[in-house]
């Protein structure tokens, strides 16, 4: 085990005495790096080996002075020499290392002086022999210390997935395979760690496994076996006659080594692809990040993508620090001062219990517990005053109290439930480490005696009080799956239905809303509070409305915080981005209330205090939106865009019309403009062929228009949809919907780029396709009003979205929208001079599509003058309702407009349930 602090202090400061007049590096140098090693309780035989032959990078043959195989390369030279160059010296040997031996430091030396490079950080230090008792610390790595700095991208971790992968890959083609291989993998990690952070001793592991197995491979299952059932028997039960090199082994206890394996039949390769794994150091593995590398290495498909799927610090810190730490954080810097109350604060911090329902890895669990133990450490400090004056008397293992056991998981997959129970026990120890350096003493909890309760099994079956008594769990958290209702399988929808209990919301949820709906019930009467990630599909759109008065049945629910939209992601290739939420929620009022705000959603967020937070994530009155069939403020009705289901028969490109009038000029009257979003925004030209009140006899006159019909009623009559095969009409679309009149069109999907959805007339002869929407006898009042930023900030937080894209709705979006009801007659004459004045602005570019004239970067400052002239005139047709002339975001546009929505509804008669189609 390392030895304390102030021992290798005392170490350090007798060694520089004793070597303060040595100069010759012939003479002396491999003494003095024994040494060296020994101020730190190290073996220098056991790490580093002298005079490593190598090829230099001028292809001669070179001797490194000492290498600690990716680890620390020394270069030593006489008293007075130039440490530049010997430094540049080291670096020449780099060539003829393999990847696994390059070290992290090189450190050069002339007796007098230390230089110590870290070519991880770029961090260089140097100091003279007589000062090494003050920086000796500068050398944690080697005393089994050190600390550091997890980067998300780490490629430390992606190397450690890498090789446990190739371990894993070996050991399935000879058939080990299952739950076998899961433990034996998750067992492999724990050695491994173990011999890099001091749990065994220096390269304890790697050592058993080269001098005690062949190198055919044959015995390593054997040797390992032995290994892991003394790891699990406690000194005073082994046997007398236990080989010395197992018996050194320390008692790990915790279970991880108690189940009895089949043994692995190992081979050669095998042998060193697991030599390989021991060649990396373990101590800067990330829990937290490995965890899913680790679980990657299982699955084919995420391994071509290694490093997608873990989810990062950064968004973990997102979550738990509203949560719980921030609070706690900020009482602890109100009682730092007074020792009493901090001793009460320590009892608190080893009160609280976590459960993360859907625990994958731990990573949540990781993160939170890792944090919990770093406060607690600031405890330590505060109360204990100077921590290193007072470190000889302080006893460790009676202060620190802050556990694994307070962590509880359910993850429905057995191998990643191993690791996250693992991860615990590994950033444990990490925790114990930093403990032990910042006091001088070393602190372990080996042999295991306290476990994180992780349960392998199906969270929203399982009653979660059987997990964790009620009365006890204080914080849910966690990355619930993100699964849309159309891609859940059978046995998905049939536990989305057990949590609901109602066929509506368990048919078009995504499946992260179950563990909503589970948590919401446990929480119940509790002050437990929950805070998931989810997809910001359940802020928007229909989800709303249906989600949030399902958990209202469960339990009259609060939300205390929330983050707006982000993009998931991290920075590894192939990386798919998702675009999630974060709410914190509890069956109790907050008075202090945060919503996290993202200018966009890659940016950092900026945070404000809200009165209340509705399932909108707006600082607005609790409204949830209804599914409305129709317009309940008097506009025009929208409708739907006509939906062909023709396998494309009834449409054409520009050049396939002008092909097909070729062949057919008669067919020229029922040839007409077609308007799908993607044309319509692009001014792309599609034609269609439109037989909407066409007579029988004129269909058989045109024997091409009669082929197209006969096509379309045998792509119709061979779906496998009964109500498209009964369809009596095949000379017509499959719904048709096409105004009577002038219309405005609507497109139904558009980027969220744009800060406005652009909108426009046309004659009734232009047939609207079903990727849009029609708004027949709208004025230029009504275009007005939906073309400004008002309508579109209500557009941003209450349409559903694909992927990150605008997704709009008539019944949700549309007819909710409120209206400017009270606007003079003088207010809606300039709205309509206003949106007049937007649509000549457009028609001064005649050649420009709508998505250049809308793109932010290129939109011209004609328009943008004009749209600008059209918001202050809407906004100042709110005025008589309430509102105000400037507003300084779009959140503060919608908290007025949901307030506004609230007073014109109320006197409303309450609208029915909108049957929705479960999709399949």
């Amino acid at each position: 085990m390392p030895l304390s602090w102030n021992e290798i202090k005392d170490r350090a400061l007798a060694f520089s005495r004793e070597w303060a007049q040595v100069a010759s590096e012939d003479a002396e140098a491999k003494s003095f790096w024994d040494d060296f090693f020994n101020v730190f309780g190290v073996s220098r035989r056991r790490t580093a080996s002298f005079e490593r032959k190598v090829k230099k990078i001028d292809g001669k043959d070179g001797y490194i002075d000492l290498l600690w195989k990716g680890v620390v390369l020394v270069e030593h030279k006489s008293r007075g020499k130039d440490l530049d160059r010997a430094y540049q010296q080291a670096r020449d040997y780099f060539p003829g290392l393999m990847d696994v031996e390059l070290p992290r430091y090189i450190v050069v030396s002339d007796f007098a002086r230390f230089r110590i490079h870290d070519l991880e950080t770029g961090e260089q230090h140097q100091f003279p022999l007589q000062d090494l008792h003050k920086q000796v610390r500068r050398f944690a790595f080697i005393a089994g210390y050190q600390t550091h700095t997890y980067k998300e991208q780490d490629p430390i971790n992606l190397k450690a997935a890498e090789r446990m992968g190739r371990l894993y890959d070996r050991l399935k083609l000879i058939g080990y395979d299952g739950h076998p291989l899961q433990v034996l993998l998750v067992r492999v990690l724990f050695c491994l760690f173990a011999e890099d952070t001091g749990i065994f001793e220096r390269a304890q592991f790697m050592e058993y496994l080269t001098q005690r197995t062949g190198a055919d491979g044959s015995d390593v299952g054997t040797r390992l076996a032995e290994l892991f059932q003394v790891l699990n028997t406690p000194p005073e039960r082994r046997m007398r006659t236990l080989d010395e090199q197992l018996a050194a082994f320390p008692y790990i206890n915790g279970a991880l080594f108690g189940e009895f394996l089949p043994i692995a039949a190992f081979d050669g390769a095998m042998r060193d692809a697991l030599l390989d794994a021991c060649a990396l150091d373990w101590s800067g593995i990330s829990p937290a990040i490995f965890g899913g590398l680790f679980q990657s290495v299982m699955d084919d498909k995420a391994r071509r993508n290694l490093g997608a799927h873990y989810t990062s610090e950064k968004n973990i810190l997102k979550l738990i620090g509203p949560l719980f730490l921030d609070e706690l954080r900020a009482e602890f810097e109100r009682i730092k001062g007074n020792r009493a109350r901090l001793l009460e604060f320590h009892s608190k911090l080893r009160s609280l219990t976590f459960l993360d329902p859907a625990c994958g890895c731990g990573n949540f669990l990781v993160i939170a517990y890792r944090e919990l133990r770093l406060l607690e450490l600031d405890v330590l400090r505060a109360s204990t005053g100077d921590a290193r004056s007072h470190s000889l008397a302080l006893d460790l293992h009676g202060f620190l109290s802050v556990g694994v056991d307070q962590f509880y998981g359910i993850e429905i997959e057995e191998f990643p439930s191993q690791i996250a129970q693992v991860a615990l026990w590994l950033i444990d120890h990490q925790m114990n480490l930093k403990v032990s350096e910042e006091f001088g003493q070393y602190f372990a909890r080996i042999p295991l005696t306290s476990s994180p309760h992780i349960v392998n099994g199906n969270a929203l079956r399982l009653d979660w009080e059987a997990v964790v008594p009620r009365e006890r769990l204080s914080y849910i958290l966690g990355n619930p799956p993100f699964k849309g209702h159309h891609l859940q399988s059978e046995d998905e929808k049939r536990d989305m239905l057990a949590c609901f209990g109602e066929e509506k919301a368990a048919g078009v949820m995504d499946f992260v809303t179950a563990w909503y709906c589970k948590a919401a019930t446990f929480i119940r009467y509790t002050p437990i509070k929950v805070a998931f990630v989810s997809t910001n599909s359940i802020t928007q759109g229909e989800q709303v409305g249906i989600l949030w008065r399902a958990l209202q049945h469960k339990a009259p629910v609060e939300i205390h915080f929330a983050h707006r939209t982000f993009r998931w992601s991290n920075e590894a290739r192939g990386v798919a981005a998702v675009f999630c939420v974060i709410i914190g929620f509890a069956a109790h009022n907050a008075s202090d209330k945060i919503i996290y705000a993202y200018d966009t959603v890659d940016s950092d967020p900026h945070a404000f205090k809200a009165t209340q937070i509705n399932a909108y994530l707006v600082d607005a009155p609790w409204v949830l939106l209804d599914n409305r069939a129709s317009n309940p403020f008097g506009m025009p009705e929208m409708m739907y865009g006509s939906k062909p289901t023709d396998n494309g028969h009834f449409l054409f490109t520009d050049d396939e019309a002008k092909a097909f009038l070729a062949e057919e000029p008669d067919a020229a009257k029922f040839i007409k403009p077609f308007l799908s979003a993607h044309e319509y925004l692009h001014n792309e030209k599609r034609w269609v062929l439109w037989l909407f009140g066409a007579a029988p006899d004129e269909i058989n006159r045109l024997p091409k228009v009669k082929e197209r019909v006969q096509s379309v009623n045998r792509f119709r009559k061979a779906s496998k949809a009964a109500s498209t095969r009964a369809y009596p009409y095949p000379t017509l679309f499959r719904q048709v919907t096409q105004p009577r009149s002038e219309y405005v069109l609507i497109p139904g999907h558009t980027s969220e780029n744009r800060a406005f959805i652009p909108f426009g007339f046309f004659p009734m002869d232009h047939i609207v396709g079903n990727s849009c929407f029609s708004l027949p006898g709208a004025t230029r009042f009504h275009f007005g009003v939906i073309q400004a930023s008002m309508h579109m900030a209500w557009v941003r937080y209450t349409c559903g979205r694909l992927k990150s894209d605008f997704r709009y709705s008539k019944d949700i979006v549309y007819n909710n929208f409120p209206w400017p009801m009270d606007a003079t007659d003088k207010q809606k004459d300039a709205i309509e001079t206003a949106a007049q004045g937007v649509l000549d602005a457009r028609a001064r570019f005649p050649d420009s599509s709508l998505a250049d004239l809308y793109d932010p970067l290129t939109m011209p400052s004609e328009l943008v003058r004009a749209h600008q002239a059209l918001d202050r005139a809407v906004d100042a047709a709110y005025v008589p309702s309430g509102g105000k002339k400037n507003y300084a975001s779009d959140a503060e546009r919608v908290a007025f407009l949901f307030d506004l929505y609230q007073r014109l509804t109320s006197l409303l008669p309450a609208v029915r349930p909108k049957k929705t189609r479960q999709k399949n």
